[in-house]
């Protein structure tokens, strides 16, 4: 919430400086508008990415550890719903434990 305040005074300031430039008499609208840009918009946008970094970071660190605890959940599930003597879903007859004895013919 701080950098916000900071930007809006930086952009002010600078909108100032560039209202300066336009209406003072050796200046220019041209040059008003380079003063905004490159005194105003470009070091503010530098300055919001760079600070902006460590907070993205941080999301994509939470979001793979979400789809770590996903896959491990999935896997847990996995592991019970074999384990709980269900057969299982993939279509094939289950194989029996003995198999039958054959008479020679």
């Amino acid at each position: 919430m701080f950098i916000h305040l900071i930007v809006i005074g930086w952009l002010y300031v600078v909108v100032m400086m560039s209202v300066a430039e336009a209406t003072n008499t050796t200046g220019t609208v041209l040059g008003a508008i380079f003063t905004f840009l490159l005194y105003g918009l470009a070091p503010v946008a530098l300055v919001v990415y760079l600070m902006g970094a460590p907070g993205r970071r941080r999301a994509i660190k939470q979001r793979e550890a979400e789809a770590q605890e996903e896959a491990r959940r999935a896997a847990a599930e996995a592991a019970t719903k074999e384990d709980s003597g269900l057969p299982d879903q993939r279509g094939e007859a289950p194989a029996d434990a003995v198999p039958p004895v054959r008479k020679e013919p």
